[in-house]
């Protein structure tokens, strides 16, 4: 394991979500990231915020 930078996808409530640069541990053989537990935190409370604002946004296309 190496300590990185890997992105994160997904695809959610009428959303595209993508984060590029997120401190992980990659896998030096298949290139899989493990985000630690504060990397973790951080990505659920973006999802969180953009989910709170989905509704305003649908509204608006």
């Amino acid at each position: 394991m190496e300590r990185k930078v890997a992105p994160y996808h997904i695809d959610r409530r009428n959303y595209h979500l993508q984060l590029d640069s997120i401190p992980a541990w990659v896998c030096t053989q298949c290139g899989e990231p493990y985000f630690e537990e504060k990397e973790v935190k951080t990505i659920q409370s973006v999802i969180q915020g953009i989910d709170a604002h989905v509704p305003f946004l649908a509204k608006s296309a």
